[in-house]
């Protein structure tokens, strides 16, 4: 069975990169009817937090990246990872290194200036220690005991076969001196006793790839298939970082994008799927291919998230939308969107022109909260030669049936009538019952306002064209 997992450090947000890999890994596990499995790498106690921790699940479960199994809890684990360690040890695939911090960056100062790639020299090796005796109050490492000779090979479901040879390989730390697992060693042991068939994850791990074989090797574990993914560059060519916009899963639920419109959007960075812009996870699920996935850096476009997320709440229903934008409106406006217009016919009046629910929200806002017309806007709009015409326009709707066609012939009666142009009407009409200048259909806006409203705020301002 194909058994995949994600496995984030709590040290901060998922992000873009993060968010990407976990797309690709879950996708595929559905693909092949496999599993799923969410694992947090939470042995670095320095820099892991619950805060991280919880907004990387938060993360998962707004984008609807559904885990099979866990979260498995590294720190959970670790008397695993000593017995695995023991093992090792009793074999002679590892040993004790009590070099000091000094005694290594020496060591590395010297290499470099010998012209030498910088790497552990193999002090404490057995062969090496022969006769020396442990230094007093220094607590050891476990190193791993790397193999001298020959190639770790092996074919990257990306990026195709890959050889690397031993001799650039030094004997890497498994074991800390607190007892707490590494990196390379901890997701080895992690991997056999989850049973996962497959790793996706980033490239910045390739160069790791060749260390966790050569373990795995020495534990006579079965080596699971790797596909490691391109990094994701910004729209400038640079690494892909905070200068460039959002990069956390949570910025961008904060910014108002929908979590099917970043899905579709993680999944077009690197992968294809024909000329489609847009497709559905179903769509993914059923066309996903590892071999189709780029060898070459993908670049963070936000004009094209833009573009996409604006099309997904165009499609949208408003029953869907309303929940999003009632909350970011309550934030701005309180209550009032209780006792304002239907919020699923300003949804639908508005949501064409919004690329994000943020938009949606403060385009809805004057639905809820009148933005009074500053004293600018009277003094502009607000003008004598237009006053009969709105005063017209006033009595007349107090008697007809409030929907939109009616509305449009009595704004037409009231220009005719006084021989005016629509905008001399309509952009004085739109300060006063919304306070801007620029809103939908004008006559679509005041049937959503609905009547009352509509009638409060004309009288309120009529009374300034005689101030």
């Amino acid at each position: 069975m194909v058994r995949t997992r994600f496995a984030p450090s709590p040290t901060g947000h998922l992000h873009v990169g993060g968010a990407r890999t976990a797309l690709f890994a879950w996708v595929f596990a559905k693909q092949k009817k496999g599993k799923f499995v969410l694992r947090v790498e939470d042995t670095d106690s320095l820099r892991s937090t619950a805060e991280s921790r919880n907004a990387i699940l938060k993360s998962m479960d707004w984008l609807g990246l559904d885990y099979d199994e866990g979260p498995y809890f590294q720190s959970d684990r670790l008397e695993r990872y000593q017995k695995v360690a023991e093992q090792l040890l009793l074999e002679n695939q590892a040993y004790w290194c009590y070099a000091t911090n000094q005694e290594l960056a020496e060591m590395r100062t010297k290499q470099k200036s010998a012209g030498i790639k910088p790497r552990y020299d193999g002090r404490w090796r057995p062969e090496n220690a022969a006769g020396k005796s442990p230094p007093f109050g220094i607590k050891p490492v476990l190193r791993f005991k790397n193999p001298d000779e020959g190639f770790v090979t092996w074919n990257d479901l990306v990026k195709g076969q890959i050889s690397v040879a031993n001799r650039e390989l030094d004997d890497l730390i498994i074991m800390r001196a607190d007892g707490t697992p590494t990196y390379n060693f901890g997701v080895v042991v992690d991997d056999w006793d989850m049973k996962i068939s497959h790793v996706i994850r980033g490239d910045d791990h390739v160069n790791n790839t060749p260390r966790q074989i050569n373990i795995i090797n020495a534990l006579d574990f079965a080596t699971p298939e790797y596909g490691h993914l391109s990094m994701i560059l910004g729209s400038d060519g640079e690494r892909l970082s905070k200068r460039h916009g959002a990069t956390s899963v949570l910025e961008f639920k904060e910014a108002g994008y929908l979590p099917e419109a970043v899905m579709n959007y993680l999944a077009r960075l690197g992968w294809g799927f024909g000329d489609f812009e847009k497709f559905t996870i179903k769509e993914m699920k059923q066309n996903f291919s590892l071999e189709k996935v780029s060898k070459s850096p993908a670049k963070f476009d936000v004009e094209k998230l833009n573009w996409l997320n604006q099309s997904y709440i165009k499609e949208a229903s408003s029953k869907y939308l309303s929940s999003m934008v009632v909350k970011k409106l309550t934030s701005t406006t309180g209550d009032s969107v209780k006792d304002g217009p239907d919020i699923h016919k300003v949804i639908s009046l508005l949501k064409d022109r919004a690329k994000t629910i943020n938009e949606l929200a403060l385009s809805a806002a004057f639905f809820y909260e009148y933005l009074t017309p500053s004293e600018e806007m009277a003094k502009q709009y607000y003008t004598n030669d237009i006053y009969p015409s709105i005063k017209l326009f006033r009595e007349k709707i107090d008697h007809i049936n409030w929907e939109k066609d009616a509305l449009n012939i009595v704004f037409k009666e009231s220009i005719s009538h006084h021989q005016k142009k629509f905008a001399e009407l309509a952009i004085p009409l739109r300060v006063m019952v919304t306070g801007v200048t620029k809103t939908p259909a004008l006559n679509s806006t005041l049937e959503v306002l609905g009547r009352e409203r509509v009638c409060q705020r004309i009288d309120e301002q009529l009374i300034r064209f005689r101030e």
